[in-house]
């Protein structure tokens, strides 16, 4: 059964602070993409960032096999890559696609976001790849209120996604966000509208549409974190953690 935390205005208040920054690293690293570039040099901006800030990155050292943690402050997942890229000497080149996504924790509160970023210029295929998963986040965000249900979101997203023909990956959800990076509760990016667990006023979630150009499955990489599509082809990763009110849902990493 899952156990969901409802956050005090407080609580929500130190989370703000927390997503404040996961958004402004976006937002710097964004400013550094271009062909030649390493991924490791993004990772190294992100991290110094984050701790001038007073923040330390999330997955840093995450992960449940103590000999496989996760080594660095950004997952950085090019084309094929869907998620949980690891950052290196891998240089950025013209017309790829690159997938940001950080995790900070400040004041005992963690946020978590992402964006996908074109190399230079892209294929009109994958401008439209992440068109289509940019507005899929959006549509979930507007289903994410009291009352409403999980899957209104999960819905929401893939109806969006498949419309434009491309696919959501399944394998791989969007959380519960606060004390822990990852709590309850799972919210995938497909489902039927109506079911679901019921969402409160004073849930906060990270909702994280992972979109495929072509199939939904995926692979997993020998180094045991870099989530690839099976057929090749490039993915696409929107999140933003967000605050469900009694009103419109508060996105904490705008």
């Amino acid at each position: 059964m899952a156990r969901v935390t409802l956050k005090t205005p407080e609580e929500i208040s130190l989370m703000r602070d927390s997503c404040r920054i996961v958004a402004q690293v976006i937002q710097v690293v964004k400013g550094l993409i271009k062909p030649g570039v390493t991924t490791k040099e993004l990772d190294d901006v992100a991290e110094e960032f984050i701790r001038s800030q007073g923040g330390e990155p999330a997955f840093k050292g995450y992960g449940s096999n103590k000999h496989n943690l996760f080594p660095a402050s950004l997952c950085i997942s090019i084309d094929d890559q869907v998620v949980h890229g690891i950052p290196g000497n891998r240089k950025l080149v013209e017309g790829e696609l690159v997938s940001i996504d950080v995790g900070v924790k400040k004041n005992e509160f963690y946020g978590d976001g992402a964006w996908t970023f074109p190399v230079g210029r892209v294929s009109g295929d994958k401008a439209r790849l992440m068109k289509a998963t940019e507005e899929s986040l959006y549509r979930g965000i507007e289903q994410a209120r009291a009352g409403n249900r999980v899957h209104d979101i999960s819905s929401a997203v893939q109806s969006c996604v498949e419309r434009e023909g491309f696919s959501v990956v399944r394998d791989l959800v969007g959380h519960g966000v606060g004390r822990a990076l990852h709590e309850d509760p799972a919210v995938p990016n497909y489902g039927q509208a109506g079911t679901g667990m019921v969402l409160q006023k004073g849930m906060t979630i990270a909702i994280e549409p992972m979109v495929n150009f072509g199939k939904f499955k995926v692979t997993l990489d020998a180094d045991g974190w870099t989530i690839r599509t099976s057929d090749g082809s490039p993915s696409a990763h929107f999140e933003h953690t967000i605050a469900i009110t009694d009103d419109t849902p508060e996105i904490l990493t705008r």
